[in-house]
């Protein structure tokens, strides 16, 4: 059984401790087995750790050391999830997560994989491992190193593997969810309803294949791939740190993989437009607002390195910095990159199924689940010529199957940054880019030398003849040709403008086939982007911070206008005339903002009741903003009946009282004194909290602090209680790199002993920015610890 501990008392002094004022820099010194050369760390005040190493091996080796002393315990878990061994701590609730890990690991060659991502990648990936082992093995000699979450849970760390770096369990992937949702939606409302209320890219042709029912693709098919990415405590005991991003992303997805959280802005500006002459680059990622943070900020100098940037804390390099000659910044770039097969199956033998007019043999492997306080579970997993197995179904004798691009050499999520790392140039720049396979994305660059470009990236399967908008048969008809060249992917090289930005919207070039996806994300925050920066002149940092928490909502301009024509009466009267008067900002402060945040939220729940009835719509409804939005805008005949305008005025009118009447039941008659940030906030728990008493709960709880901001504002805020968004943020004027600065939210450290675990939260909320320093001489001026790194 896992242990309630009570630690109420050294806790609270710890938590005290870090309300004071930073201490001046102190000095530790430690010696340790696997390093070559002394290593020198600096740590600021900030918590970013700047290495600074004398050969390859040792500088990868004090990342991997210097990441697990500031997160050990999402180290821990990350390396559970990526091998498949949660079992082994929580029991039989974690079997389904182990098997889907196990089903869907990568199963090719290591060697060949870690030389996929830099010529040294072997070199790079072993002595992060080896740094990451070398801390462990310190905590093993003092157990009061580790972080108490290893004693409330009754667990020590076990030791990395290059297997564990280049896991796939972090994957940000999509395909066959966005089949199984078209296959539920188009036999519940038929392909006429679902090509109009979805936000089709490209022209559906949504009728299956012949043989294929459409109905038996429901989601239990998705029973493996879902397990492999929930969390690793369920609702009892919460999600730890680094599986709550990954049930969001997945589960949320194939409910809406046209509009989910995966969302993130970048932009780069020509030094023609910029305050210093210079070029830009700006970069927010939007993952999930978490305890540790997902991202980790850090600083490698050894020999041809010097970078500085943010990653996920388990990987080697940096996937989002810049280094002396250029900056470069990514956001998804949307890619299918999987297909479901349905295979017939042999009546005599389930095991084979039919490829190419003949009975193939499953390739079928045994493993063994050691489970906590019970005994070992075997299961086979089963793969067919195109990937592992999702399902069986031998009373119809079919099969089904997944192809995924992600399971091949070389796409291993962001790891291909190792090259980027050391670009000098845009084309060098480019020449990294065709080595990132996964996931697919918007890679931004701006260098000292005047050059801006984008470049999209990631493995894209050639279809001929078919576009994996839903399930195949697996009998050799519908192969892949091979991938699309990266570099023959959409790019641009110092565009006319001046400018280049993305937000996840559909930015291919009209000249260029659209391949690559049938959903992007809503448009809301590529139109504002665009509509400032189309504009901008003299543009400098505070300029790119500005727009990094900008509030506006581009759906707003459409719908309030609706709004403000009705004709409406007493307390719905007076909030309408606050509407006329409102800026579209859903500011914190902002009593309008409320009032239209309310109604947007009523009017998506009627829209998606409307046509969806009984389909859980539970964070993502399948119908969201783009399509309200275009639905007020331009009001069809379908949705608000034979007098569109007239209906959907009604309804509108209806809607508004209705928002009105319940904001006055819940905070009062006085509209002045409602807030935005009443019902929007951040407030992050502790993934453990519901192990803990409540007082320890409550003295890890990091806020709350009310937010701005929405789903589809540049500020991205998803959910009351802000559950996606923004919080690494980084900007850099390529004229002078020690001018960078940055965001990341709570804090740099897991530990709530650390001054690190959570004081970068206030100034994120707050939308205020630390330096990114990159000379060793202004580094020196904000250096909180000096860790020397000695070999033993």
């Amino acid at each position: 059984m896992i242990r309630m501990l009570s630690f109420c008392a050294g806790l609270f002094i710890v938590l005290l401790a870090m309300q004071v004022k930073a201490s001046p820099a102190t000095t530790e010194t430690l010696a340790l087995d696997g390093l070559r050369e002394p290593v020198e760390i600096l740590k600021d005040n900030w918590g970013i750790s700047h290495i600074y190493a004398r050969n390859e091996h040792d500088l990868f080796f004090a990342q991997g050391f210097n990441a697990a002393r500031d997160r050990l315990f999402q180290f821990e878990i990350w390396r559970r999830r990526a091998t498949g061994t949660l079992a082994e701590i929580q029991g039989e609730k974690a079997l389904a997560h182990d098997r889907g890990a196990r089903l869907l690991r990568f199963r090719g060659d290591l060697q060949e994989e870690m030389a996929h991502y830099h010529v040294k990648g072997e070199l790079i990936v072993t002595a992060f491992v080896k740094g990451i082992n070398a801390y462990i093995a310190l905590t093993r000699q003092n157990l009061d190193m580790l972080p108490f979450e290893f004693e409330l849970l009754g667990i020590t760390p076990g030791d990395w593997t290059p297997a564990v770096v280049l896991s796939r369990h972090n994957a940000l992937t999509g395909g066959i969810s966005t089949e199984l949702m078209l296959a539920e939606l188009i036999t519940g409302l038929g392909p006429d309803l679902t090509e109009k209320i979805l936000p089709f890219e490209r022209k559906p042709y949504l009728d299956p294949l012949p043989g294929i029912e459409l109905a038996d693709m429901d989601r239990s098919l998705m029973k493996d791939y879902t397990a492999r990415a929930m969390p690793a405590f369920d609702s009892s005991d919460l999600a730890i740190a680094g599986s709550v991003s990954q049930l969001n992303d997945t589960v949320s997805s194939f409910i809406n993989p046209f509009d989910d959280p995966r969302g993130s802005n970048n932009w780069v500006i020509d030094g023609s437009l910029t305050k210093s002459g210079k070029p830009l680059m700006a970069n927010d990622p939007h993952r999930s607002v978490m305890n540790p943070s997902l991202r980790y900020m850090v600083h490698l100098n050894g020999p041809g390195w010097n970078v500085i940037g943010g990653g996920e804390p388990v990987l080697p390099g940096v996937s989002i910095g810049h280094n002396e000659h250029g900056a470069w910044g990514l956001t998804i770039f949307r890619i299918d990159q999987e297909d479901l097969y349905v295979y017939e199956t042999n009546p005599d033998n389930p095991n084979q199924y039919r490829y190419k007019g003949q009975w193939r043999d499953m390739e079928v492997e045994s493993t063994t689940i050691s489970v906590r306080d019970a005994d070992d579970v075997t299961t086979a997993l089963k793969y067919t010529v195109h990937g592992p197995v999702l399902k069986e179904d031998p009373a119809k004798n079919r099969a089904y199957a997944m192809k995924a691009a992600w399971l091949e050499v070389g796409a291993a999520p962001y790891l291909a940054s190792l090259r980027m790392d050391q670009a000098t140039s845009w084309e060098e720049f480019r020449a990294a880019c065709a080595w990132s396979g996964l996931p697919g994305e918007n890679m931004v660059w701006a260098d000292k030398y005047g050059n801006i470009g984008w470049q999209s990236v990631g493995y894209t399967p050639i279809r001929f003849g078919w576009e994996g908008r839903l399930p195949v048969w697996g009998n050799g008809e519908y192969e892949w040709h091979g991938l699309v060249p990266i570099t023959a992917m959409p790019h641009i090289h110092n565009p006319d403008v001046g400018y280049y930005g993305t937000a996840n919207h559909n930015n291919v070039p009209k000249n260029y086939p659209n391949i690559f996806a049938d959903f992007y994300s809503d448009p809301a925050r590529s139109e504002r982007l665009d509509a400032v920066l189309s504009v901008t002149t003299n543009h400098s940092i505070e300029d790119s911070k500005a727009l990094q928490y900008d509030n506006k909502s581009m759906t707003a301009t459409d719908v309030v206008p609706v709004i403000t024509s009705l004709r409406l009466r007493g307390q719905a009267k007076r909030a309408q005339k606050l509407m006329g008067e409102w800026d579209y900002h859903l500011d914190r402060d902002s009593a309008a903002g409320a009032i239209y945040d309310h109604f947007e939220s009523l009017t998506l729940g009627y829209l998606n009741e409307k046509f969806l009835p009984g389909i859980n719509t539970t964070r993502q409804p399948p119908i969201g903003q783009r399509k309200m939005r275009e639905w007020f805008k331009q009001p069809p005949e379908f949705v608000f009946g034979p007098n569109p305008a007239a209906g959907r005025d009604r309804l509108a009118s209806r809607l508004f009282n209705e928002t009105i009447e319940q904001m006055t039941e819940k905070f009062g008659e006085d509209m002045s004194a409602w807030r935005y940030g009443d019902t929007h906030y951040a407030e992050i728990h502790h993934p453990l909290q519901h192990l803990m008493s409540e007082a320890d709960a409550d003295r890890l709880t990091i806020g709350p602090l009310p937010r701005g901001g929405a789903a589809n504002t540049l500020n991205a805020n998803r959910g009351d209680r802000q559950y996606h968004g923004g919080t690494f943020r980084m900007i850099v004027d390529t004229g002078d790199w020690d001018a960078a600065v940055g965001t990341n939210s709570p804090g740099q450290s897991g530990d709530p002993r650390s001054k690190h675990y959570s004081n970068l939260f206030r100034n994120w909320n707050e939308g205020s920015y630390f330096p990114m320093y990159f000379s060793r001489e202004k580094i020196e001026t904000a250096t909180d610890l000096r860790l020397n790194l000695l070999p033993q």
